[in-house]
């Protein structure tokens, strides 16, 4: 199988290397309009062809595209790869909106072509041993979770903080990890109602801000009584770099995940009933570049468009209710 990949900045590069270094995929085109990029990323991958315009490495023959770019150009770049009949692997979020999201699920139906998000903790094989605890029942009845995504950083590109091109502040970089790790967890029940706060410097943000948030926290109900609540954040004081831990709660027990002395890579997994813990998963766990890999081999093994795309847009359309926007993508899992 033959891949292009558009854009090879710092995530970009670790895609196209995981890729390469599981032998699952031939890197065969490259397209960055930095040639130091360009030229980095070859190293990794001397036989592929270098591009400045991705028009040019659209003509390449290609089984499908990896999109790592400003989230501006995601939804454009991945329907026009989609049209030329590529599968698609995106870097998140897929579109800035909703209906953005819905357009590429929609070229990728016509296609008939899988797409793949890279929203890559639900990879994490603890993560994935907390997926299984939550629909086999062991749990009781869910009911509640709680998900915080904290960054003692900012992004360091300046197209992050400009509303039109990220499409948002830390909900869109951060935030959306966790939309998705809840929906997935309990199963994508339709959303009923988002409650949110949106802050930037320590000020509360007006629902059409000019500036993109830093702090954000968001209450979640879901359909069943179910209640989420969400808190992500750039440049906190938290004492180290990242606080990153999720929880979610049943009847008969909890399932919980936290990264460990404030790493962004290292996780435990813990079942939990009353005061006692069992470790799920821990330590080593080569997760980051699992999902381009799984991506690529069933793109490999000739898969086609996956009906679960759909739940794209539901996260999407979570997103846009955090930050006030009504959607208008079409979707029945979104009240």
């Amino acid at each position: 199988m033959r891949l292009g990949f558009l854009g090879v900045g710092w995530i970009g590069r670790n895609r196209l290397e995981a890729v390469a270094r599981s032998g699952v995929a031939e890197i065969a085109a490259i397209a960055d309009p930095s040639r130091d990029d360009a030229a980095s990323a070859r190293s990794l991958a001397p036989g592929a062809r270098l591009h400045q315009r991705y028009e040019d490495m659209l003509r390449e023959d290609l089984d499908g595209v990896v999109i790592a770019t400003p989230s501006a150009m995601h939804a454009g770049q991945a329907v026009a790869a989609l049209e030329r009949g590529l599968a698609v692997f995106c870097q998140k979020p897929l579109g800035r909106t909703a209906a953005e999201t819905r357009r590429v699920v929609d070229a990728a139906r016509a296609a008939d072509r899988l797409l793949g998000v890279d929203l890559s903790y639900r990879a994490m094989e603890g993560v994935r041993r907390m997926g299984d605890f939550c629909r086999s029942g062991r749990l009781g009845h869910l009911y509640a979770a709680d998900l915080v995504f904290h960054n003692a950083y900012g992004p360091d590109k300046d197209w992050f903080y400009d509303r039109r091109r990220s499409g948002g502040g830390c909900v869109m970089d951060l935030g959306i990890h966790l939309v998705d790790l809840v929906l997935w967890f309990f199963g994508y029940p339709p959303v009923e109602r988002v409650q949110s706060r949106l802050f930037a410097g320590g000020a509360a943000l007006s629902r059409r801000p000019r500036v993109v948030e830093d702090y954000a926290v968001a209450t979640l109900d879901l359909e069943g009584g179910i209640v989420a609540r969400l808190a992500c954040s750039w440049r906190l004081s938290a004492g180290r770099e990242a606080v990153i831990e999720a929880s979610v709660y049943g009847t008969d027990g909890a399932v919980m995940l936290r990264n460990l002395n404030g790493s962004f890579y290292d996780f435990v997994a813990e079942h939990c009933v009353g005061t006692r813990r069992e470790i799920l998963a821990e330590p080593p766990d080569a997760w980051s570049g699992r999902s381009i890999v799984e991506w690529a081999a069933r793109v490999a093994g000739g898969a086609r468009f996956d009906p679960a795309a759909e739940h794209l847009v539901t996260i999407a359309g979570a997103i846009d209710a955090m930050y006030g926007r009504r959607s208008s993508a079409r979707h029945p899992a979104f009240a």
